[in-house]
């Protein structure tokens, strides 16, 4: 049986998840060299601005194979909400209920430190992953199409109410 096992930053995750990021969006979708600089950018600065009580990052391994990550951004939360970000899952690991685990401990997060609300963007055609955020609670609340990373792409923002008792994360037990 495979240990599945979730922890924060250690060293070198920052170019795991970059380079998931790139070749998963690469291969599937033709993103271009721009997203993978963006990610690596973007991850990079969170990282070195990284706040335990205000930020969270959590990283799953399988038998210790780097199998995904999921981020919450709470830079904008008082604003904005807490950005959710850099979810992602390996595709030799994905149906293995990570997903589920990863998007648990980020909700769990965002409830204990109080933010009101959380939001991601992701584009049309991520249908599994829609599911799951939607089964979380998450609903979209904006969309649009953009010229991104080579691609013409249908651009959506999903919201979760942090307070609301339909997004306790009870959900994800029927994921």
């Amino acid at each position: 049986m495979k240990k599945i096992r979730i922890c924060g930053y250690y060293p070198g995750v920052i170019g795991r998840i970059t380079e998931l990021h790139a070749v998963y969006y690469s291969e599937n979708w033709g993103f271009d060299v721009t997203f993978e600089t963006q990610v690596g950018l973007e991850l990079s600065e969170f990282m070195k601005d990284f706040q335990p009580e205000r930020d969270g990052l959590w990283v799953a391994t399988v038998d210790g194979d780097f199998a995904g990550s999921i981020a919450i951004d709470g830079r904008e939360a008082q604003t904005d909400g807490a950005r959710l970000r850099w979810f992602i899952v390996h595709p030799r690991f994905q149906k293995a209920g990570i997903g589920k685990a990863l998007m648990s401990k980020a909700i769990e997060f965002c409830k204990h430190v109080g933010y009101a609300k959380a939001y991601l963007w992701t584009f049309q055609g991520l249908d599994a992953a829609r599911n799951l955020y939607e089964r979380c609670g998450f609903e979209l609340t904006e969309e649009h199409r953009i010229i991104q990373w080579g691609q013409n792409i249908n651009e959506q923002m999903f919201a979760l109410n942090c307070r609301c008792s339909d997004a306790s994360g009870q959900h994800l037990q029927d994921v």
